[in-house]
């Protein structure tokens, strides 16, 4: 079971890259492919990604064609998971844990934007978290 499937509660639950044929798939492929593109996202205030950016809006590059099963999106409303970050469609694209140090689930790929000046606030909160609860 992977950690979303604990957290919801679901121990079969599986990405459909890695097992296809899984039954509970909560990251399955998209109809339309996120692949190269730069997405407005909108996150919710007052969220551990939120601080992390230190602000409510930001765009981000995707290299996936996968995404949150829709099957999934109210279980995860429902669960101790938040969705605190979202599309310009309201589609999930963030989520966070807020009982846990860093357990932020994202559909983009943060170092693309990282650099050795400027690393992207995700990759530097992540580094905080490890430093701070080792």
């Amino acid at each position: 079971m992977n950690e979303a499937g604990f957290i919801l509660g679901v121990s079969d639950a599986e990405h459909a890259e890695f097992d296809p044929t899984a039954a509970n798939q909560v990251i399955v492929p998209l109809a339309c492919s996120l692949r190269g593109r730069t997405m407005q996202l909108t996150l919710t205030p007052n969220s551990q990604v939120s601080s992390l950016y230190q602000t409510t809006e930001t765009r981000e590059q995707y290299y996936c064609s996968f995404g949150v099963s829709p099957d999934f999106v109210k279980k995860i409303a429902d669960s101790p998971l938040r969705i605190v970050g979202s599309d310009a469609e309201g589609v999930l694209r963030i989520t966070e844990l807020p009982s846990h140090p860093f357990f932020i689930g994202i559909l983009f790929v943060p170092k693309i934007r990282s650099t050795d000046v400027a690393p992207h606030p995700l990759i530097s909160g992540l580094l905080r978290a490890a430093q701070y609860h080792n």
